[in-house]
């Protein structure tokens, strides 16, 4: 049987490693995006993962490389994490199976001894993150005198992240004369600028809406009081057996470890479940990935440094313990499920203080997310003074971000504590305060 791919020029080394891949036919951003890279054209995609964006660039850029050549890279692909980069270089290894090519994944978190050697050995495609990368550069370790290609990935959360000083660096010391690729899930102003600054005449390609959900993915929230009610939440839905392969997203590092902490000692084996942050070394982090990958763990505790680009089939379940503070990353943390086609279920756990973020992301996502009663079978429990306290804040917080002028209720508060101590003066005062009242009181009598 012919391969579908065939229709690109694509030559029979990366034609067979597509076919031991199991790929059975282009995803729409590999068709628009495949043959305008092939042609050399600066490119500006727009895809969400999960759409076979990575293959996208890849496959032309292997088959425009070749073979190894020289010493110094020809290719630069930068991503935000660790974990992207390590999955790009994995669908390097893959696709370029048959071929003599030599690449490199290089990141922080580890020393650099061994990053290092690879590259003075001689390298022909690298992914970094743009941190290390310049850290090896500024050491005289990578030559880029070479480059013909460079690919930024996720666009959009590089600049969340704060990686925009760190791009412009590299802009400036690279070949100017060179392909550039740019993907990113969603398309703000602020990638627009980007855009302009590092693509010269691109052709846009956009396969999905902006920020749009996948249709295989069903949606719901749960509108709760408190933390310990989303831990209660938790315990039922797990007690229902349909969370077969669940990641669960967490705004913070010691949210991720608190879920986590309750879910071993109530809900699940410690056998059965891993918790990954920034906090998490790197070869935890890897682990705990590729054990939830395999099987062999089946629930995941994360923070959004594990929302994008990380490529985990069969993923039945992602729960929302808190609502994320950048609203793309909705779109993303849902997105590690319903992938390839198949169905998946997204859960939002909803308070007070997060109802704010909430309206955004359903603007941004053109829907409601459909609200669902607490079961009750779940025990909702009263707040704490102090996690209410907290909520009232940023409640606060978020009015004023609307309305500069609202000074919010915990400034009234403090407003009236003067004039309190005001109208109770000193005793002298007081007893002459009560003067005029005697004086009306005897001219009525009068």
């Amino acid at each position: 049987m012919e391969n579908p791919f065939e229709i690109f020029d694509l030559n029979r080394q990366l034609l067979n490693a597509i076919a031991d891949a199991g790929y059975t036919e282009p995803t729409p951003i590999q068709e628009k995006a495949i043959p305008l890279v092939l042609q050399g054209h600066d490119v500006l995609g727009i895809a969400q993962t999960g759409t076979g964006k990575t293959a996208a660039y890849l496959l032309p850029i292997l088959m425009k490389i070749k073979y190894a050549q020289g010493k110094m890279p020809r290719c630069l692909i930068f991503a935000p994490t660790r974990e992207l980069v390590i999955q790009i270089d994995k669908a390097i290894t893959e696709l370029a199976k048959y071929t003599d090519l030599r690449h490199t994944a290089i990141y922080g978190g580890l020393g650099p001894k061994t990053q290092i050697e690879t590259i003075q050995q001689g390298v022909d495609i690298i992914v970094a993150t743009p941190g290390r990368f310049m850290d090896l550069y500024l050491r005289e370790e990578i030559g880029v005198k070479d480059l013909k290609i460079m690919v930024l990935d996720e666009a959009d959360k590089m600049m969340d992240m704060g990686f925009m000083p760190q791009i412009r660096k590299i802009l400036e010391v690279i070949p100017r004369k060179r392909q550039n690729l740019l993907f990113s899930a969603t398309f703000p102003e602020k990638v627009e600028r980007l855009s302009a600054e590092f693509l010269e005449f691109p052709t846009k390609i956009e396969v999905t809406p902006q920020a749009t959900t996948a249709e295989t993915v069903k949606q719901r929230m749960f509108e709760v009081p408190n933390t310990q009610t989303k831990i209660n939440i938790l315990k039922y839905l797990f007690s229902t057996g349909e969370m077969q392969k669940t990641i669960i997203f967490t705004r913070s590092k010691e949210v991720a470890d608190h879920v986590y902490n309750s879910m071993v000692q109530r809900i699940v084996p410690f056998s059965k479940i891993r918790v990954i942050h920034a906090n998490k070394g790197q070869n935890t982090r890897i682990n705990s990935m590729d054990a939830f990958r395999d099987g062999n763990v089946n629930v995941l505790v994360a923070t959004d440094v594990a929302a994008r680009g990380i490529d985990i089939q069969e993923v039945s379940h992602v729960i929302n313990f808190d609502v994320p503070l950048i609203y793309e990353d909705y779109v993303h943390r849902i997105g590690r499920t319903g992938r390839a086609n198949q169905l998946g279920e997204a859960i939002t756990f909803l308070t007070i203080a997060e109802e704010y973020h909430i309206k955004k992301i359903e603007k941004i996502i053109r829907m409601e997310i459909p609200r669902e009663d607490i079961p009750t079978e779940v025990d909702v429990v009263n707040t704490s003074f102090d996690e209410r306290q907290a909520q009232l804040r940023e409640i606060d917080t978020q009015r004023k971000k609307e309305d500069p002028t609202f000074q919010g209720a915990f400034h009234e508060k403090k407003v009236h504590k003067p004039v309190a101590k005001k109208r109770s003066g000193s005793p002298a005062k007081k007893s002459q305060s009560h003067k005029p009242d005697k004086k009306r009181n005897v001219s009525r009598r009068k």
